[in-house]
This record gives C-alpha cells, structure tokens and sequence, in this order.
C-alpha cells in the first residue's frame, strides 16, 4: 500500500517555499553573468525570463490543480503525454536541480568563506537535508525567517542605490545583442524556476485545488518585483558595464552608493539567500524522487516515508548524499548552466502537458513551450550539449528498464 504524506502547508508557507528558491539564485549570483551576455539588454531579458516563468506558472498551477500529487511534471507529463515523457521531465528535474542544489551550496560557501568554499557547500548540504528529514512545517518556518532577513537587505540596497543612482548610467540607448539578449534570459530564467516546489508539494498542501493556483503567481509576481526593483537601483549606480564585471554586484552597488556599512549585511543576505533556495530544491528534488520511485523509475527504497515524520526521508538521504559530492568537486559556474537547460526541458513537457488540458490553456502553453526552446538554445554550447547528452542517457536507460521488464515472465 503507497504511504501518503502528511498534508499541512497552507497557501502562506506554500508561497514561502516558493520565494525562498526563487530569491536565491537570481539577485546574487545570476544578474552579473545576465548583464555580461546581454550588455545593455538585461532589462528586456529580465522581461523575458518573467514572461516566459509566467507562461509556465501557469501551466505548473493548473495542473497541480488537476493532480495535487507530489512530483511535479513527472506527473503531469505521465497523465497527459504518456509514461516516456513523465519519465522524461522527472530526469530532466532530478539531474538539473540536482546541479542547482550544488550551485546554491556552492554559492554559500563562496559568500561565507571563499577559502574553503567547497567545504562549506558540504556542510550547508548536511545541514539542511537534516532539517528537511524533520518535516517540510519545519522547513517552512526556517524558509519564513530566510527569506524574511533577505528581503530586507534587498530593500536596503534597492534604497540606497535609488537615493545615489543616476539614470544617465543605465546605458539604455546603447545595442542590444539579441543572443545575449536570450542567453541572459536563459540565466535569469534559472532565478524564476522556484515555483516548481509548490507544484512539487501537491501532495502536502491542503486544498491543493485552492491553494496551488493561489500560491504560484503570488511567489512569482512578488519576486518579479524584488528582481525588477533590485536590477534598476544596481544598474542606475553601476552602470552595464560594472554591474557586467562584477562578481558581487549588490555588494560592489553599496559601495558604490556611499555605503559601505551595508556591504557585511548584504554578503550575509547572500548566504542565507542561497541556503533558502537550497532549503527548498531539496525539498523539491526528493519528491520528484519519491514519485519516480513509486512508479518504479528509481529504486524502490527511495519510496519509504518517514512514519513519524512524514517526509521521504530515503529520497531525502539519497538526494544529500548526490549534491554533496557534486558540491566538493563541481565548478558553480557549470552547474548554473547545466541546471538551467534541464529546468527549460522539464518545463517545455509542462507546457505540452498543458496543452492538452483544452482550448483555454493553449495560447500560454505555446507561447511557454516556445520560450522555454528558445532559451535552452541560447544557452553557453557547453551546458546545451551537456545537457542533451544527460537526457539521452537518461532516455537509453528508460528503454533499457522497459524491455526488461516485458521480458519478464
């Protein structure tokens, strides 16, 4: 008999988990790489991201409506497309945030102590998974107080930048690349991906009807918000250029503004802004886990549910042990771009999922479906073929499962 999880999130935490892995990645680590591939163009390719994170919010909270079971697209695309491309999304997921939980932990550790920045990332996993072992209402309430101290760094930097910017630095009126246009987008877009968790959780939130749709473009309209203020006051003291060179651009931005006494505040929020988000991807990367391994893609061990606890404390495991490793070896740079084209594939089968739910949800399913093609594509070579050959690994290992299986008696 399939256990069940413990269903206690309301649509105030689930918006919660949603901003805490949605904060992280895009104000501190991804605007620097954004304004060097776009230039002048990160503000159409922050508005770009946002369109094409909005089109799959929607598709994302429309059929967590429909299944309010947890995995995400694995279940989706299982339900609407058929098994292959369940299967599909959930190893585009598990592989791609699988990176994104290194990236983040990597990016801690880089902020509190760039020495050892491997060996903080690793403790950072620990720790975390630890707590997410407990129970998701105690992951909850650490992403609550997380994300509570970002925002308000985040507002410092936004009000001091404002009160020193000039708009003549913006640069707007220089070219614009369309490629880097995109490839920036693709990374911004990296920033946005956080509202999965909530579709990831329909299985723990009660009256996932109700609360799931609710939730997501609440996540995502306030985090576009936060992106867009925070990228106009950065861009308004530094400039494209420096904000372009810079591997610290709010820190470099306070600085700039006359206020240094803010810089330890905002490589503090730094940290925490990335311990959230990897609060949350591993959350999310053990349920897709755990229904993978119901439906026998993944070992059966991965799932067990805790019975105290509630949570897949095997996936949960599992999925601590993979990203510590990636976290002491990998490049955080790679990760970022690996992560980003299997989040795109993953959320192009939602669209198509989307798609066949009937004529109301097909003008956003293709134009997500679009985007999320294009933005994979513009991605650094390095990552695009990374990725491909991951997802034909992936797809190998799905046929060879299947015809062993039919040749059982």
């Amino acid at each position: 008999m399939t256990q069940e999880l413990r269903r206690s999130l309301g649509v105030f935490d689930a918006v919660v988990i949603g901003l805490g892995s949605m904060l992280g990645a895009g104000i501190f680590a991804a605007l620097g790489p954004a304004a060097h591939a776009a230039g002048t163009g990160l503000l159409p390719a922050l508005a770009t991201a946002a369109v094409v994170a909005y089109c799959n919010a929607t598709a994302s909270a429309r059929l967590a409506a429909r299944y309010p079971a947890s995995g995400g697209t694995y279940v989706y695309g299982r339900a609407r497309l058929g098994p292959f491309w369940g299967y599909l999304a959930g190893w585009a997921f598990v592989v791609g945030k699988t990176a994104s939980c290194a990236a983040m932990a990597l990016t801690v550790g880089a902020y509190l102590w760039p020495e050892q920045a491997h060996a903080v990332a690793v403790a950072a996993v620990v720790a975390l998974t630890a707590v997410n072992y407990r129970g998701v209402q105690k992951s909850a309430l650490l992403t609550r107080v997380i994300v509570a101290l970002v925002l308000a760094v985040l507002a410092a930097v936004v009000t001091v930048s404002a009160g020193a910017g000039q708009a003549e630095r913006l640069g707007l009126d220089g070219d614009v690349p369309t490629g880097g246009v995109l490839q920036a987008a693709g990374l911004l877009f990296f920033a946005f991906a956080g509202y999965a968790r909530i579709a990831t959780l329909g299985e723990e939130v009660r009256d996932p009807e109700r609360t799931i749709p609710r939730a997501v473009p609440i996540a995502l309209g306030i985090t576009l918000v936060v992106y867009a203020a925070v990228a106009l006051s950065v861009l308004a003291v530094l400039g494209a250029p420096r904000l372009a060179a810079s591997a610290a651009p709010l820190a470099d931005a306070a600085r700039a503004a006359g206020a240094p006494w803010l810089v330890p505040a905002v490589t503090a929020g730094a940290a925490l802004a990335a311990l959230g988000a990897l609060l949350s991807l591993i959350l999310g990367v053990s349920r897709t886990t755990l229904a993978m391994a119901r439906d026998g893609h993944l070992p059966a061990p991965l799932a067990a549910v805790h019975p105290r606890f509630g949570v897949p404390h095997h996936a949960e495991l599992a999925v601590g042990a993979v990203v510590a490793v990636v976290a002491a070896t990998a490049d955080v740079r790679g990760a970022i771009g690996f992560s980003s084209f299997g989040v795109l594939v993953y959320y192009g089968i939602a669209n198509a999922a989307a798609w066949t739910l009937g004529p109301r949800e097909r003008p956003l399913a293709a134009l997500g479906l679009l985007g999320c093609g294009v933005l994979a594509f513009a991605l650094p070579m390095g990552a695009v073929l990374a990725g491909v050959g991951v997802l034909a690994a992936g797809t190998v290992a799905y046929a060879v499962v299947g015809a062993v299986r039919r040749t059982r008696p």
